[in-house]
């Protein structure tokens, strides 16, 4: 049985849309009009194109952010990704850690990420839940009145390699320098940022879930279901992915299911800023990247699968 967290009143969030140039050296974006509400903002998320690849100019819906997150676990780096069902595009997909930025964030994306790396990515052990840090700065407890969260132990957020070519929020040049790209089928710019989870050395048999906000009766509700943790692993071999996918619980990595699995568009082949695809095949990433099937574990006796439920699209999603 889930768990409700948090409710939130959907009226409150204001976003801003957004007028874009682009060149070979670099992206800006400023804030354009009056602020959005959401469903004003998902009005205006509809398909565009752009001549150029690498030079252009654009009015976007939105700003969002999403976090590449590596988790070193028992001396291994897996990326983190979590299970959503998106209302507005009609899939199911895994997806990095993401949300929308708001309008006072704007100028700060960073820290629209790292908030949603708390609201979202939810680290247990038997002791407690833990809270985190980004260098001096301690990420919300957004359960605090519902979790129970350990008082003494935390991860730390740390920033990794950012990409080349910078992205400037008017005259700012942002930290940490995300990836950045303009996703035609929504209108929106998107800003990846790099980031490790480092857990304290104390943290024992450790549990992953993610936690997402649905809209319910006109209130975004927050619901923790411990039947479906929704929160996967792609181990990485000298920092390339591999071609498995993985679950965490009590300490113990299961294999999961990649049966009709597709993966959210920050996946997908990007084409100088661009990036034209909703999502992306799970196989078909993997022949992107240049990564086989992964191989057959052999056991000592066959045991029936315990990972989350495998990931299925209906005959119409999948096309």
């Amino acid at each position: 049985m889930s768990r409700t967290l948090n409710r939130k009143d959907p009226s409150a969030f204001k976003t801003l849309p957004l007028f874009v140039e682009a060149s070979a050296e670099g992206l800006s974006y400023q804030s354009l009009g009056r602020p959005l509400n959401f469903s004003e903002m998902l009005g205006r998320r509809r398909a565009i194109e752009v001549g150029d690849n690498q030079r252009f100019a654009v009015e976007l819906a939105n700003l969002g952010v999403s976090v590449r997150l590596t988790l070193t676990w028992q001396g291994r780096d897996y990326w983190i990704l979590v299970r959503q069902r998106r209302l507005d595009r009609g899939d199911v997909v895994l997806k990095l850690i993401s949300g929308y930025v708001p309008a006072h964030e704007l100028n700060l994306p960073l820290l629209t990420a790292i908030q949603e790396v708390a609201e979202e990515c939810l680290l247990e052990t038997p002791e407690g839940w833990l809270s985190g840090r980004f260098g001096d700065t301690w990420l919300p407890s957004p359960y605090q009145g519902t979790l129970r969260y350990r008082e003494t132990l935390h991860f730390q957020l740390s920033p990794l390699s950012g990409a080349a070519r910078p992205v400037q929020c008017g005259q700012l040049t942002l930290l940490e320098r995300p990836r950045a790209y303009v996703h035609l089928p929504t209108a929106s710019l998107q800003l990846v940022y790099d980031l490790h989870l480092e857990l304290p050395k104390e943290a024992r048999q450790l549990s992953l879930f993610h936690v997402d906000e649905r809209l319910e009766d006109g209130k975004l509700i927050a619901r923790l279901d411990r039947s479906r943790p929704d929160l996967y692993l792609i181990p990485l071999h000298q920092g390339r992915p591999s071609a498995e996918l993985l679950t965490l619980n009590k300490g113990q990595l299961k294999a999961a299911s990649t049966r009709g699995l597709w993966l959210a568009e920050s996946f997908a082949a990007q084409d100088g800023w661009l990036v034209r695809d909703e999502r992306i095949r799970w196989k078909d990433w993997l022949s992107q990247q240049q990564l086989g099937a992964a191989p057959a574990k052999p056991s000592a006796k066959p045991r029936v699968p315990t990972a989350a439920a495998p990931l299925k699209l209906n005959a119409a999603q999948q096309g």
